[in-house]
């Protein structure tokens, strides 16, 4: 039995600044030792993600009390029967556990697993049990299969991706969200091409991996929208073309600077109005891709005509459309070349003790990407 530090979330909708009213509390928990496929992982590093942002503001339902977090790196303590990891393993975490056998897994299309997103909606790991026990003796739920905001963790190895050992944890943990989620949107999802015109709504980490991404692909042309000064300059320097603020006249500048709008379109903010716009800013025979979690019961309002008319295809991305094993090792050697420099997006490194006033940044737009180190 392990024990470890862990930041769990008690109670969904609690008001912001979080700082205050600490919808994280830090406690110590016990961990059961992994089952047959699962491994205990020590995390090096933890990132702050709107998909948390969305589960401790209410806007989505997970079971609770759960411990947090979905995106980490880490190294193997202790491998169940069944994997092929071993203890010293340095590894990347994925969150969807793909079984590796339904149809969507056969299919080649890992981020679709039917019993990866039962277990993630139940709050159970891949097996269906729950390795956490709080001091009350309560059970708390897993995130994503993850939960990364803890010392330790036990994942299904289904979840773990194994890097270099030399790979700092801080960057590697980037890799299991903010970079296969948009670089992949880009990529996989909106297939950009060389000379493509590429349009990225929303500059928080995912954006602006989708937008080095982009710029990796050969896209001639990259306009970067946001509402924050400091990504936009920050889009700058990472090879946006043009910058827009976002605003009433966004679609049209967007439209401008891409001559009748953009080839493909990437929205990464969850807001549904913005989702709009980004259609909008979409030329005729282009790609609207979207990765952002809006509201589950918040409506979508297009012109349906231009679907046919126009030939426009507006396509939803999660997980990049990626595969973990292939895609985390492809985007790690880009990093490595030079071509994917993702070390840019890491804007604020956190205790586990900071972790409230993290996600207060994450809430006002301040940070880009945020990670704990353990």
């Amino acid at each position: 039995m392990t024990t470890t530090r862990a930041a769990v979330l008690v109670e969904s909708g609690r008001p912001a600044p979080y700082a205050d009213s600490r919808p994280l509390e830090v406690t110590e928990l016990r961990l059961d030792p992994p089952g047959p496929g699962e491994l205990l992982v020590r995390v090096g590093a933890a990132g702050l993600c709107h998909s948390d942002l969305s589960v401790i503001n209410g806007s989505r339902l997970r079971p609770l009390p759960m411990a947090l977090g979905h995106e980490a790196a880490g190294e193997v303590v202790e491998a169940g029967e069944g994997t092929d990891f071993a203890p010293g393993d340095r590894v990347v975490l994925a969150f969807v556990p793909a079984c590796g056998h339904c149809e969507r897994c056969v299919d080649g299309r890992p981020a679709l697993c039917g019993p990866g997103a039962q277990a993630n909606g139940a709050g159970t790991l891949l097996s269906g049990a729950r390795r956490f026990t709080a001091p009350d003796g309560t059970r708390p739920h897993h995130h994503l299969g993850v939960s990364a905001f803890s010392e330790y963790t036990v994942v299904s190895a289904r979840s773990a991706v194994r890097v270099d050992g030399d790979l700092p944890h801080e960057i590697a943990a980037l890799f299991g969200c903010a970079v296969l989620t948009g670089a992949g949107a880009a990529l996989y999802s909106a297939r950009v091409t060389p000379g493509d015109s590429v349009a990225v709504f929303g500059l928080g980490g995912v954006g602006l991996a989708a937008l080095l991404a982009a710029r990796a692909a050969g896209a001639s042309t990259i306009v970067a929208v946001d509402v924050v000064d400091h990504k936009l300059d920050l889009a700058r320097e990472l090879g946006a073309t043009s910058v827009v603020k976002g605003g009433p006249d966004t679609v049209e500048q967007v439209r401008d600077l891409t001559r009748g709008g953009a080839e493909k379109v990437i929205d990464t903010t969850g807001v549904v109005r913005v989702l709009e716009q980004s259609y909008a800013a979409t030329r005729a025979g282009g790609t609207t891709v979207t990765v952002g979690l809006p509201d589950p019961g918040a409506p979508l309002t297009l012109p349906a005509l231009s679907l046919v008319a126009e030939e426009r295809t507006l396509r939803g991305s999660y997980l990049g459309s990626c595969v973990p094993r292939r895609d985390v090792p492809r985007f790690v050697g880009m990093y490595r070349s030079g071509t994917l420099p993702v070390d840019a997006l890491l804007s604020h490194r956190l205790t586990l003790d900071e972790i409230n006033a993290g996600f207060d940044r994450l809430h006002t737009g301040e940070a880009v990407r945020q990670v704990v180190t353990f």
